[in-house]
């Protein structure tokens, strides 16, 4: 005849506790690590993820996925075709593994220098291109953003938006070593791309040619401050130029994105209104031209469903 068990059903439920408090602890220990440690990006995450930013502001940073990546089609791009063309061709030679530049995207504002490069996804995502936009303030950190990165099968593009610098802001060293310069090489599989609205990054000052001379041949030699204003931009080894639009390039954008938005305007009308919005404004960029697109594209539509 068996004997019957008899359970302490309190000392049970004090390990049913005692298991539960556990397995809170180990999942805040997860999530601290996941946010303090740093770790390097994973090849499940690189497969799965287009596009990552760099986020520092708990721990040492870490790599965080993008849900929905800004979609840019290049073909949208007027009036700086042969920038884009050359950036699309340096890519290219990036995702075959061939030799390619790091990149400098300048000019004016509204001209599709971020575009561009948000562009490239749609180009290159399917054979492994991905983009990890890092912040001017975390440039401090880029050394580990090119650690995390390092020896992943993806090809990826570090994009550093609208950088401008005063003399000895934090990160210029970080990016200059990335660049060139630092002891350890930047791995084949990353390139840097950077926008801006200086051609040299650093603002020029009249004190600072104050230091150039000629010399007995007549050779003009650029003085220390100069010099170290323009190394930094020397090391991006493909520059190039995004220059202001001129009335007719504007008109033409304006078009597309009618075209695109479905705008059933008269080409006159459409261009006299894209004209005033441009005056409003005070510029012809693509990014106006977008912008009064959608302006009227909304206006229209709220016209017809306001009709009786």
């Amino acid at each position: 005849m068996r004997s019957a068990v008899v359970l302490d059903w309190p000392a049970v439920n004090r390990l049913s506790q005692l298991i539960a408090r556990l397995e809170r602890v180990l999942d805040l220990a997860e999530r601290w690590l996941e946010r303090h440690a740093g770790a390097r990006l994973s090849s499940e995450q690189a497969a799965r993820h287009l596009a990552f930013r760099w986020d520092a502001r708990e721990g040492p940073g870490r790599l965080v996925p993008i849900a929905e990546p800004h979609a840019v089609d290049l073909d949208d791009l007027v009036g700086v075709e042969r920038a884009v063309g050359e950036l699309v061709r340096n890519t290219e030679q990036f995702v075959r593994g061939l030799p390619a530049n790091h990149v400098l995207l300048f000019g004016e504002r509204g001209t599709g220098k971020s575009s561009a490069v948000k562009g490239l996804l749609g180009r290159f995502a399917a054979r492994g291109l991905r983009v990890v936009e890092v912040g001017k303030a975390d440039l401090a950190h880029l050394p580990d953003v090119v650690a995390a990165l390092r020896g992943l099968p993806q090809r990826f593009l570090v994009f550093c938006d609208d950088l401008a610098f005063d003399e000895g802001e934090p990160g210029m060293r970080e990016l200059k070593a990335a660049l060139e310069g630092s002891l350890e090489t930047t791995p084949p599989n990353v390139r840097i791309v950077a926008t801006s609205n200086r051609r040299h990054l650093l603002p020029q000052r009249v004190r600072d040619n104050q230091g150039a001379r000629i010399d007995e041949n007549g050779e003009l030699h650029l003085g220390e401050a100069l010099e170290e204003k323009l190394a930094l931009a020397d090391r991006f080894g493909l520059v190039l130029g995004f220059y202001g639009f001129d009335q007719r390039t504007y008109l033409r954008i304006v078009e597309r994105w009618a075209d695109k938005a479905g705008v059933d305007l008269p080409r006159e009308r459409l261009h006299a209104e894209a004209l005033r919005f441009a005056l409003d404004r005070s510029s012809r960029s693509g990014r106006v031209a977008k912008q009064f697109v959608d302006d009227l594209a909304g206006r229209l539509a709220l016209e017809r469903a306001e009709r009786p």
